[in-house]
C-alpha cells in the first residue's frame, strides 16, 4: 500500500489558497494546514483526502500564505541536482521539455523546469561562471554565462519561457512569487556531487518581464594565500609587511569583479591565528572563513558598513575587515579605529590605488588623519589568461607597442580557441597589480594636499603600474593585449 503524500501538488496550493505548513508528518497526527482568506470548503476537503491524515487549519492572510507557499516548495526538486547533465540531455534538450504556461509550477509536473535550472547551474559551473543571466527580450529569452569576466550568450529561448524560468528561480530563493514590479534579492544552496554551492538571486523588472541574475559561489573554492596572489615577489613582501603592522588602514581598489575580495580574504588568511580577534562586515558574507567573525550588512534592519563596524569595534577585535568605504561615516570610523591601535583592511571603489586618497579626501577625511592612517593601497584588475594548448604568436605592430608602453621587438599571443578552453582562447584569468606604499615623502605629500598626478609620479618611480604589470603579462605570453588594454588606461597609475 503506498503511504499518503506528506505535500500537496504546487499547483492545488497556489489555486485553492491551501498550503502544508509542515511536512514529516508522524504516526497520522493532525497536520497544520494553513488556509488563504475566502479559501473554499471544497479544497479543504480535497488537501483532507489527499493527504489521508487529520488536519489542524489555521488561518493566514494574503502576505503569509504567499510567504508560506514560497517557504514550502522552495527546495523541491534540488535533491535531483547532482543529475548530469549527459544523462539529461543538452541544455537545448531540457528547454524543449518545459511546459509552455504562464507559471512553471501550475503544471501537475514541473521536473522539466527544474532539471532546466539544474543544467543551467551545472553547466555554468563546468564552464566556471561565476554569473548567469536569464534576461527577456520582446522575441526572446537570453541566457549569458559570465566567463572569466566576460558575457558570453548561451541559449536563446521562446519568449514564453522566461516567466517560468524566473518563477522557479524565486520559488527556490524564497522570494515573494506575487512581487513581479519590484526588485528582490534572495539566496539557496544546492549541492553538485561533491560540490557546495551558494546562489544569490536578483531579480529585476524591466520592459519585457523580470530579468534574474544568479551569482554563483563555490563554498568548497579554495582561497588563495598572499603569495599565491600574482603580485611580484618585492609587491607580496610589502603586502606581507603591511599586514604585519599593529594598526592602520591597507586599502584595495579596483572596479566591481576585479578581485578585490580574494585579495583581503588572502590578507586575513595569512592573520587569522588564535592569538588574534578578527571580525568582518561584509556585503554579502562570499565565502566562510573559519575563525573570523563574519557580519552581513542587511539595510532593511539598519545594519549598514558603519553601523557594523561601530558594533564589532565594542568586540575587542584585533583585526577589522569592512566590505567597502562608501560614506563619510564608514571613513570616519574606520580612521578611528585605525587611530585606537587596530588594523583595519578595506575596499574603495576608485581607478587606481593613488586615487583612493583623492576619494576618501572627498568624503572628508582630514588630509593629517589619511597621512598617519593609511599603511598601503593596492589596486588591481583582472585579465583573462591565454589558454596554453591553443594561444597564437604573432608580432605587434607599433601601435600596440606604444599602448602598452613598450619598446624594442616582441613576440605577443592571442586567442584562438579549441576544445580544451570550450572555443574562448582563454582559460581563468591573472591579477594586475600595483602598490602604494606609505613612507615620508608621500605622507607629506598627502599632508600638504598634493595632486594625485604629483603623487603617481613619486610612488611607482620603481614600481610598476597596472598597465606596466599587465604590459609584462603580455610580453611573457600570459595574456593579450587587447584583454590588457580592455581593463587598463592609458595614463596615470592605471
Amino acid at each position: 500500500m503506498a503511504s499518503a503524500p506528506e505535500n500537496l501538488a504546487y499547483g492545488f496550493a497556489k489555486e485553492w489558497g491551501v498550503v502544508v505548513l509542515k511536512t514529516g508528518n508522524p504516526a497520522n497526527k493532525p497536520i497544520r494546514l494553513g488556509v488563504r482568506p475566502g479559501v473554499r470548503r471544497e479544497a479543504i476537503l480535497e488537501a483532507r483526502r489527499v493527504l489521508d491524515v487529520p488536519i489542524d487549519l489555521q488561518n493566514l492572510s494574503h502576505g503569509e500564505f504567499d510567504k508560506f507557499l514560497s517557504a514550502a516548495y522552495a527546495s523541491e526538486g534540488l535533491a535531483s541536482s547532482a543529475d548530469a547533465i549527459t544523462e539529461q540531455g543538452n541544455l537545448y534538450t531540457l528547454a524543449e521539455d518545459i511546459p509552455q504556461t504562464e507559471d512553471l509550477l501550475d503544471s501537475d509536473d514541473d521536473a522539466p523546469v527544474i532539471r532546466m535550472i539544474n543544467g543551467l547551474i551545472q553547466e555554468a559551473i563546468k564552464l566556471r561562471a561565476s554569473d548567469i543571466h536569464i534576461e527577456p527580450h520582446e522575441n526572446r529569452l537570453s541566457v549569458r554565462f559570465r566567463v572569466d569576466g566576460t558575457l558570453r550568450e548561451i541559449l536563446s529561448l521562446s519568449a514564453n519561457l522566461a516567466g517560468v524560468l524566473v518563477s522557479r528561480i524565486k520559488v527556490m530563493a524564497r522570494l515573494d512569487i506575487a512581487k513581479k514590479r519590484v526588485p528582490q534579492d534572495g539566496r539557496f544552496s544546492l549541492t553538485l556531487g561533491a560540490q557546495a554551492i551558494d546562489v544569490r538571486v536578483s531579480t529585476l523588472p524591466s520592459k519585457y518581464g523580470e530579468r534574474a541574475v544568479l551569482r554563483l559561489l563555490n563554498k568548497e573554492q579554495a582561497l588563495f594565500g598572499v603569495v599565491e596572489l600574482g603580485m611580484t615577489k618585492d609587491m607580496t613582501e610589502a603586502f606581507t609587511n603591511a599586514l604585519a603592522t599593529p594598526n592602520g588602514i591597507i586599502l584595495v581598489t579596483g572596479p566591481t569583479g576585479s578581485g578585490k575580495t580574494t585579495t583581503l580574504y588572502a590578507g586575513l588568511t595569512m592573520l587569522n591565528e588564535t592569538s588574534r580577534n578578527i571580525l568582518t562586515v561584509e556585503d554579502p558574507i562570499e565565502y566562510a572563513l573559519d575563525g573570523i567573525g563574519q557580519t552581513q550588512v542587511n539595510n532593511k534592519v539598519g545594519m549598514t558598513f558603519a553601523a557594523g563596524l561601530r558594533a564589532i569595534l565594542r568586540q575587542d577585535p584585533d583585526v577589522v575587515m569592512v566590505g567597502e568605504i562608501r560614506d563619510p561615516e564608514t571613513a570616519e570610523i574606520a580612521v578611528q579605529a585605525s587611530l585606537t591601535g587596530h588594523l583595519v583592511l578595506s575596499t574603495v571603489h576608485t581607478n587606481s590605488a593613488v586615487a583612493a586618497i583623492t576619494r576618501l579626501r572627498d568624503m572628508g577625511v582630514e588630509r593629517f588623519l589619511l597621512a598617519s592612517t593609511v599603511t598601503a593601497i593596492v589596486a588591481q584588475r583582472l585579465v583573462r589568461r591565454l589558454c596554453g594548448e591553443c594561444k597564437q604568436a604573432y608580432t605587434p605592430g607599433e601601435t600596440e607597442l606604444r599602448l602598452l608602453g613598450l619598446a624594442g621587438k616582441h613576440t605577443f599571443y592571442r586567442p584562438k580557441g579549441c576544445e580544451a578552453c570550450h572555443g574562448i582562447g582563454y582559460t581563468g584569468r591573472v591579477g594586475l597589480y600595483e602598490m602604494v606604499v606609505m613612507d615620508d615623502d608621500i605622507r607629506a605629500m598627502i599632508h600638504d594636499g598634493a595632486r594625485e598626478q604629483d603623487m603617481s609620479a613619486y610612488a611607482f618611480q620603481n614600481a610598476d603600474t597596472l598597465l606596466e604589470s599587465g604590459a609584462r603579462h603580455v610580453a611573457n605570453g600570459m595574456t593579450s593585449a587587447e584583454d590588457v588594454l580592455r581593463v587598463c588606461r592609458k595614463t596615470g597609475a592605471g
